[in-house]
């Protein structure tokens, strides 16, 4: 009795004293074979989903399953009652995970099937002893069994509380590490619309593209349009990035001549070549630890292109007439207007250097194609203007905006602009932009005009020739006070007509009339 009670007393220190579930399980069964006579012993656990009993230290690819009847761990399972089976009876369920069983029972010719269930009733398992012609109940009935199987019972809940925990907290650490994520996002987000403005879904996808670009240290390809807003996606990548303490060095491929650039990259040494009378630092040296910017890459030329490939995959470069390599550390980031599959296949832009530049690529939609963004951009531009110049109209109308609506917009984000710009000189301070101070491509407005005058219409002298522009804004101011004198000839000096038929309040015109020195005679 006291060699037992010393047993069970060493066994429940050692159960105890395992630090995780799958090491408990396989030192209860290895107990459970050494000390009762069992040829084999498994304990067979429920998989996280509930629905199948497992057995690793056998097999881990052998599953029984929960609501599959064919085996007899379900109906132990379904009456909480433990039960014997013999290899006979076994073999005749023919049942591959039974046979299994079996054949890694060192002989066995009857199993001991025992549920193993909390207080609660919730079930733990299944645990499956295999002997050869044993009296199970001899085996059973041993207090030393009953109270290892108490132990293991506990412990194997303890485990699985523990493991709950630990699964929770890591649960509520991953929330709130993306409630962080989450709160960091739209906080750049926001930082990133007061450049990059428009509320529209192309817009937003925009932003969140730029913050998940700055945060790798990808090589990034921007391609858009001419006007579109790619410089500006260049420096939010920079300045959302942990380089942003850094450098931002802007080359722009197209504006500098083919024979200067790769001096203006590279650098020299002094005496390199004829005038080289100093040293100097190329712009791949100058972005060290922050963000080349390589505008317009689509017009480098091809000799250049095959230097750059090496340098991006090396960061080493060689200043023109020195001896030795330079490295630099510095992020990628590329933008062009240009078809680059196109150029590819025309043998005008390097295939590897495309993909090479292409490891983040993102494109920025044209105006045209996100209309919603207009209105925003419209008094962003007045905004801008009022705070730069210390007056200004106040916003604008709805109907230049439909008016605006209709036009395309080749120039994209950049023509937007300049028209907002220039309609806020012709707007009276403190009034909203209307449709006739909107100057829409001019050209095609003017050459219209002259080509199909409305009657009454007689070009007014001081109006130049479209050639002989050199003060757009004088020559815009000459060419509205033509249109207003023509409509106050049209309408005997009536005013109230001559504002109505083009669209304006009548103050708005008396301003304007005071303004470009226009009387009711014309």
């Amino acid at each position: 009795m006291q060699m037992e009670l010393h047993t069970g007393i060493e066994l429940a220190v050692d159960l105890i004293r395992q630090p995780d579930r799958t090491a408990l399980l396989a030192s209860a069964t290895a107990h459970m074979e050494r000390l009762f006579g069992i040829t084999r012993g498994w304990l067979l656990e429920l998989d996280a989903s509930g629905r199948a009993l497992i057995c690793p230290r056998l097999d881990a690819a052998l599953r029984f399953e929960c609501d599959d009847f064919s085996h007899p761990f379900s109906h132990v399972l379904r009456e909480a009652q433990p039960r014997a089976l013999s290899s006979a009876s076994c073999a005749r369920l023919d049942h591959a995970g039974l046979t299994a069983l079996f054949e890694a029972s060192r002989g066995a010719d009857s199993i001991w099937i025992q549920p193993l269930m909390q207080d609660d009733k919730r079930t733990l398992g299944i645990l499956v002893l295999c002997g050869q012609d044993p009296v199970w109940d001899a085996v059973i009935g041993q207090p030393l069994f009953e109270g290892m199987l108490a132990v293991l019972v506990h412990q194997w809940a303890a485990h699985l509380e523990r493991d709950d925990r630990v699964w929770q907290q890591r649960l509520l650490s991953r929330s709130l590490n993306s409630m962080k994520d989450t709160e960091s996002e739209r906080q750049k987000n926001a930082l990133l619309a007061e450049s990059l403005v428009g509320p529209s879904t192309a817009m937003e996808d925009l932003r969140g593209q730029i913050i998940r670009a700055a945060g790798s240290q990808l090589s990034v390809l921007v391609q858009g349009e001419t006007g579109c807003g790619k410089d500006l996606v260049a420096r939010g990548i920079h300045e959302f990035s942990d380089r942003k303490d850094g450098p931002f060095v802007v080359v722009n491929c197209a504006a500098i001549p083919d024979s200067l650039l790769e001096n203006e990259l590279f650098g020299h040494t002094k005496g390199a070549f004829s005038g080289a009378d100093a040293a100097k630092e190329g712009l791949l040296a100058q972005a060290d630890g922050g963000t080349l910017f390589l505008d317009e890459i689509g017009d480098m030329p091809m000799a250049l292109q095959s230097k750059l490939l090496r340098v991006l995959e090396t960061r080493q470069f060689r200043p023109l007439g020195a001896r030795e390599e330079m490295h630099s550390n510095f992020r990628l980031v590329a933008a062009t207007h240009q078809p680059l599959q196109i150029r590819i296949q025309d043998g005008e832009f390097r295939r590897d250097l495309f993909y090479r530049l292409s490891q983040f690529p993102i494109r920025v939609l044209p105006l045209r194609d996100r209309p919603e963004d207009l209105e925003l951009l419209c008094r962003h531009f007045i905004h801008g203007f009022r705070e730069r110049e210390g007056n200004g109209p106040l916003g604008i109308s709805s109907h230049a905006l439909e008016y605006l609506k209709q036009y395309g917009f080749p120039g994209n984000v950049r023509e937007l602009r300049n028209v907002i710009e220039f309609a806020c000189l012709q707007t009276p301070e403190h009034e909203d932009i209307q449709v006739e101070d909107l100057r829409l491509d001019m050209m095609a407005t003017q050459e219209t005009a002259v080509a199909e005058p409305e009657a009454g219409y007689i070009p007014q002298p001081g109006v130049p020739a479209m050639h002989e522009i050199d003060d757009l804004r004088a020559a815009s101011q000459a060419f509205e006070a033509a249109i207003i004198s023509a409509r106050l000839r049209q309408f005997r000096g009536n005013r109230a007509q001559a504002a109505e038929s083009l669209g304006l309040p009548k103050r708005t015109l008396a301003h304007k009339c005071q303004k470009f020195n226009v009387s009711e005679a014309g």
